[in-house]
């Protein structure tokens, strides 16, 4: 444990971002698995649940969360199922 009065500050706030990152990587994923089944069981609302979680993986990066470029390897997998789908 740290002694420095700063250091004990910085223990608690790294422990609280990184719980507000869990909270978002786990929103991300559940978004994720939803646009997948969604596509797998044909839903009529494919596509709308595809926007949302791209929307989901837009400010996962921009939060710094995941990086940019698997966002964006996240997002060309996705709209690949859904254009295979139609």
């Amino acid at each position: 444990m740290p002694n420095i009065k700063s250091a004990k500050k910085r223990v608690k706030v790294i422990a609280t971002k990184t719980m507000q990152n869990r909270a978002v990587n786990s929103q991300l994923k559940t978004q994720i698995k939803k646009a997948n089944a969604a596509i797998e069981n044909n839903a009529g609302d494919k596509a709308v649940v595809v926007r949302a979680a791209m929307k989901k993986i837009d400010q996962a990066a921009a939060k710094g969360i995941i990086h940019k470029n698997n966002a964006a390897h996240k997002k060309a997998a996705l709209d690949k199922k859904l254009n295979a789908s139609a």
